[in-house]
């Protein structure tokens, strides 16, 4: 627990200023009118007394351990103020000054002195280079922000000190209370995972929020993130969503998966809700602190225009949810209520001269409909139109259960009814578009919380046999493990392979065709030519030894001129496979989070639509199911237009069983399975061509 960090009984400013604008300065007067009950010490050489307060030439004057010690002093005096802080007894530091890692090698020594310092003494610091820590319902604020927001239900971390402004200037405008906010600074000691769990625990925070730019540890963060959205919604907004190190990956995994990949595989394994925006943070925020979560996906729209409604289902049945078919009784209590003229179906259209006691009616029905779980209510301002009375109406009827999500367009004639929303508890969002996305969040959220518990098969394997595979190649430097080896490495956890050896003479390459039967495939075996259909390496259907002869003939004599100077191994021969859907299943290693495992189909799905879906390892079955079912092309294993259905199950086998591979063995860096053929159900699924990437920096099984 971070009691003394989030709750001190007494609070020292180290580097209190008695000169208005200087940090040490706003540090105390916001503790002061924030109203915080605790002992207030400010620190000052200088002066006897500041702002009221009696002030002391050091700590050891106060002659009291203090809970906090908030050090704001110059970047190089910063050490012997925690030193000192220390030796009196702190039992937490806040260090908001700049000029540490940040800013040079000489500033990230110093910070590695101030986590010595901290964990010699078994104390949690918070910073350097942050803006402090905000907690209204202890009426501290411990920052140089100038806004003390109103007691509330979110809680808010944030890499960026800015950006917590930011979010302060929003709450405070939008009368929206918060529950803490942290600037984690350069997070030399606390970091996004420490403040997960200690927000998770706290009862006055109903939704977390934050922003991201990096994570201290993947493995941690998901743990902790997994924990804390088991009790309540995480909301994160990450940024610096780009392509990270300029990593030239040699797989179709590799090359699809990307920094912003990872982390958006790495929040899905764990239950936190993304935001795209900056914007959609606030959005899903609002929502998550003032509504009950939605029992299923069925929308009911009420809206006083017929555009704004037809906009609102468009985005509900975009988003992966569904405008609600009203009950027969719903629609004849609405006909008994509302205007002949009045749309009964759903969008709900209760006129554009609707008056609140319309709404009302209408929000009531909806809520009583066993077949809605969820509501939109808009409205457009007309002439007769009374914002703030139909805000209360709407209010009055959303106590019942089931979320209310409202958007008042427009501005200034709408403005109060939006106040009158937001302290009733009902968010309001200026566009409907804005409010379907929240309630998508919700509903994404809850199906999250009634998942399946996470059941990881584990599938009979020849370890042995990988172990010697691996150690073999990472011994004599190869990173690149050729299809024949990556293939006996997947056979060792009972993948189909077809069979085949390795020619190195055309000869040869007969007498092997003739012993596995015709058809057979021909490819070259080179550490040299990674993708071989490029460079003619690849030759299909060869059904009779005069083909495989002039195949093996012409395929060593282009592989040369198009890859001068390759090593060339010889030809790998192999049973042709049957005829089926193909699909790419694969693994990337994330720096972060670990084995990312990754299913598209096949052809323009994967090369040109990029229609592909990524899932941290280990994979239950379920994951693997729903990975399968959130590409567009789904549709197509299932069955279209005459075409029979693939073996699904097949599929997600497979891919619980890369991910016992790879968690097996981290020294694969990457995997491919292209094409991975797969056919009716009963019928063996194939592992046709295959590739794995070797880390070298590790060598044992």
């Amino acid at each position: 627990m971070l009691k003394p960090l989030f709750t001190p009984d007494s609070v020292a400013i180290i580097g209190a200023s008695r000169t208005p604008g200087k940090v040490g300065r706003e540090i105390l007067d916001n503790l002061i009118q924030g109203g915080f009950k605790g002992d207030i010490v400010p620190v000052n050489p200088a002066v006897d007394e500041i702002a009221g307060c009696r002030t002391y030439p050091d700590l050891k004057a106060y002659g009291r351990p203090v809970d906090l010690a908030i050090i704001a002093v110059p970047a190089a005096a910063a050490e012997a103020a925690v030193e000192t802080a220390l030796g009196c007894g702190a039992r937490a530091v806040i260090v908001i000054t700049a000029g540490f890692k940040e800013l040079d090698a000489e500033g990230a020594e110093r910070e590695r002195a101030l986590i010595r310092l901290c964990r010699q003494r078994n104390v949690r610091m918070l910073g350097p280079n942050c803006l402090g820590l905000i907690n209204p319902h202890h009426r501290m604020n411990a920052s140089f922000a100038k806004h003390m927001p109103e007691p509330g239900g979110i809680s808010v971390v944030s890499q960026s000190g800015a950006l917590c402004t930011a979010i302060l200037d929003w709450a405070v405008s939008r009368r929206l209370g918060l529950a803490s906010l942290v600037s984690m600074g350069n997070k030399a000691d606390l970091n996004e995972t420490d403040f997960l769990l200690e927000m998770a625990q706290d009862k006055n925070t109903r939704v977390i929020a934050g922003y991201l730019e990096s994570i201290v540890s993947g493995d941690e963060f998901i743990k902790a993130a997994e924990q804390a959205a088991s009790l309540k919604p995480v909301v994160f907004f990450k940024a610096g969503t780009t392509q990270a190190g300029g990593k030239a990956a040699s797989s179709h995994t590799g090359s699809l998966a990307g920094a912003d990949i990872a982390y958006g595989a790495a929040f899905k394994r764990a239950g936190v809700i993304r935001a795209e925006t900056f914007e959609a943070l606030f959005d899903y925020a609002t929502a998550f602190s003032m509504q009950p979560l939605p029992a299923g996906r069925r929308v009911a729209i009420i809206t006083n225009a017929g555009g704004p409604g037809i906009i609102a289902a468009d985005a509900v049945e975009n988003s992966a949810m569904e405008v609600g078919t009203l009950a027969s009784s719903t629609a004849q209590a609405l006909r008994n209520q509302l205007p002949a003229a009045a749309s009964v179906g759903n969008p709900i259209d209760v006129l554009g001269d609707a008056d609140p006691e319309r709404y009302s009616a209408a929000v009531a029905a909806a809520q009583s409909d066993e077949s809605i779980d969820a509501i939109i209510v808009i409205l457009t301002p007309q002439a007769m139109t009374r914002p703030v009375e139909t805000a209360r109406a709407v209010a009055s009827c959303a106590e019942r259960g089931k979320p209310v999500l409202v958007s008042f367009m427009g501005g200034t004639d709408v403005s109060a009814g939006r106040e009158a929303l937001i302290s009733a508890g009902i968010p309001d969002y200026p566009a409907p578009e804005r409010a379907v996305a929240a309630l998508r969040a919700m509903c994404d959220y809850a199906d999250w919380l009634r998942r399946p518990p996470r059941i990881i098969t584990r599938f009979p394997a020849n370890r042995r046999r990988v172990e010697r595979l691996i150690n073999r190649h990472v011994k004599t430097g190869q990173v690149q493990m050729g299809e024949a080896a990556a293939k006996s490495v997947l056979a060792a956890y009972d993948f189909n392979v077809p069979a085949g050896r390795i020619a190195t003479t055309a000869d040869e390459a007969i007498e092997i065709a003739e012993r596995i039967g015709f058809p057979v495939v021909m490819k070259i075996v080179s550490r040299e030519v990674i993708h071989k259909s490029d460079v003619g390496g690849v030759k299909l259907n060869l059904d009779s030894p005069a083909t495989v002869r002039d195949a093996f003939d012409l395929m060593m004599m282009r592989i040369r001129q198009r890859v001068p100077g390759a090593t060339i191994e010889g030809a790998y021969i192999e049973q042709m496979c049957r005829k089926g859907r193909e699909v790419i299943l694969g693994m990337s290693r994330d720096p972060q989070f670990g084995p990312m495992l990754m299913f598209g189909l096949g052809g323009i799905f994967v090369e040109v639509m990029k229609d592909v879906t990524f899932h941290i390892a280990p994979i239950t079955e379920q994951e693997a199911l729903q990975m399968l079912k959130s590409t567009k092309s789904f549709a197509l294993l299932r069955g279209v237009r005459g075409q029979s259905r693939v073996d699904i199950s097949a599929i997600a086998t497979a891919l619980q069983r890369i991910s016992q591979l790879a968690n097996d063995f981290k020294q694969i860096q990457e995997l491919d399975i292209n094409p991975f053929i797969v056919g009716e159900i009963g019928t063996p699924a194939m592992a046709a061509d295959a590739r794995i990437t070797l880390s070298p920096r590790t060598r044992q099984g």
